[in-house]
C-alpha cells in the first residue's frame, strides 16, 4: 500500500482491527482492507477482531471471518487500527500493544494518532475514503469497491453530509465503473429497518424533547425499554439521525442506557455546534457534525451538563453575527 508498503515487508502476520460498536465505516474499512492485504500479501495470515457487526453487513463477502472473541496470545508483526484511536479498540486493546508494528488509519479530527505509523487525515469523508487512495488502483477489485463504497456512502449519510466533497464524489464515480447494484446495497445497509427497529425509533421520536429555544432536540432510551421491544445498541442506529432532521435544529442528542448512571450519547449537528468538541469534554471524539461519547450520571445530569456546552458554542456563533 502507498505510504505504508515498507512496514509490511516481511509481514508473516496482521491484524486488523476497528472500534467498538462498529458503524459501516468502520466495518467496511477494515474488510475492504482484509481483501486488499490478502491479494498483495498471499501469504501472510491475516486476522479481524472486531465485534459483531450489524446484521445488514452479512452480505460482505468473508465477514464470517471475523473474530469476536479477543483471547489470543499471538504477537503479530502488523497490526492495523482503523477509524479509530487506540482508546476505542475495546478488547482488542491488547492484541494492537503486543503488536511490533502498529499502523492507525482514521479520519477523526479527535485522533491524535496511537500507531508507530499514523494515517490520520480529519478532512476525508471517511476512512473509507482514505483507504482507497492508499490502494494500488490495480489491485482493486470488486469486492473492494463494494465495501469502500458503502463505508463512504454510510459516514456521508448516502453524499448528504457537509463532509462529501468533490473528491469523495471522484471516488464514487470510479468504484461504480466496477457495475455493482448500488443502490440494492445502500437501501439494504443504510435505510432498511426491522419492525422492532422501526418501533423503537418511533417510540424515540415520540418522547423526544426540544429545548435552547427549539435549537436543540434530545430524547433517550433505557434498558427497561430495549428489553421490552427485545432490542440491543446496533438497532438504535439511525434514530439521531432522524431527530436531526426535524426542521430548525441544530443540534440533536440522543443517549441510550448502557449501565447503571452510565449512557451512551450520540450528537449531530448541521454546523452551528461542533460536537465534537463537546463529546471530547466527556472523554469521547468524532466530527464537527457527528460525535459521541459515554456519560455517567442521571439522564437530566447528563443533558444538562451537554447543555452547557453546546449553549457556549451558541452564544459564541451569534456574537459571531452580530460582529
Amino acid at each position: 500500500m502507498k505510504r505504508i508498503n515498507s512496514e509490511l515487508k516481511d509481514a508473516k502476520t496482521i491484524a486488523i482491527s476497528g472500534h467498538v460498536r462498529p458503524d459501516g465505516d468502520c466495518v467496511c474499512s477494515v474488510m475492504a482492507l482484509y481483501y486488499y492485504l490478502k491479494k498483495e500479501l498471499p501469504e501472510a495470515k491475516i486476522d479481524i477482531y472486531l465485534e459483531e457487526p450489524p446484521a445488514p453487513f452479512r452480505i460482505l463477502e468473508g465477514i464470517e471471518k471475523i473474530k469476536s472473541e479477543f483471547n489470543t496470545d499471538e504477537i503479530y508483526d502488523v497490526f492495523f487500527a482503523m477509524d479509530c484511536n487506540d482508546e476505542r479498540l475495546g478488547d482488542a486493546l491488547t492484541i494492537f500493544r503486543r503488536a511490533r508494528r502498529r499502523i492507525n488509519i482514521d479520519h477523526h479530527i479527535s485522533n491524535t494518532g496511537c500507531g508507530d505509523v499514523n494515517i490520520v487525515e480529519p478532512e476525508r469523508s471517511s476512512t473509507a475514503e482514505l483507504l482507497y487512495d492508499l490502494m494500488e488502483p490495480a489491485l482493486v477489485d470488486e469486492e473492494i469497491a463494494k465495501a469502500v463504497y458503502i463505508g463512504i456512502a454510510h459516514d456521508t449519510g448516502v453524499f448528504r453530509y457537509s463532509n462529501t466533497s468533490p473528491h469523495t464524489l471522484q471516488i464514487a464515480a470510479e468504484l461504480l465503473k466496477f457495475g455493482f447494484d448500488f443502490s440494492a446495497l445502500i437501501e439494504h445497509t443504510f435505510f432498511e429497518k426491522t419492525y422492532v427497529q422501526t418501533q423503537i425509533m418511533g417510540r424515540a421520536v415520540l418522547e423526544s424533547v426540544r429545548f435552547m429555544n427549539d435549537r436543540c432536540i434530545v430524547s433517550m432510551v433505557t434498558r427497561r425499554m430495549m428489553e421490552f421491544y427485545q432490542v440491543g445498541p446496533k438497532d438504535l442506529d439511525g434514530i439521531v439521525n432522524q431527530l436531526q432532521s426535524v426542521r430548525g435544529v441544530d443540534c440533536a442528542i440522543f443517549m441510550y442506557e448502557i449501565g447503571t448512571l452510565e449512557y451512551k450519547v450520540s450528537m449531530r449537528s448541521n454546523g452551528v455546534v461542533d460536537v465534537s468538541q463537546v463529546a471530547v469534554k466527556f472523554g469521547g471524539g468524532g466530527h464537527v457534525r457527528a460525535a459521541g461519547c459515554t456519560m455517567n450520571g442521571t439522564y437530566h445530569d447528563n443533558i444538562n451538563n451537554i447543555s452547557k456546552e453546546i449553549a457556549m458554542q451558541l452564544k459564541q456563533a451569534q456574537t459571531r453575527e452580530q460582529a
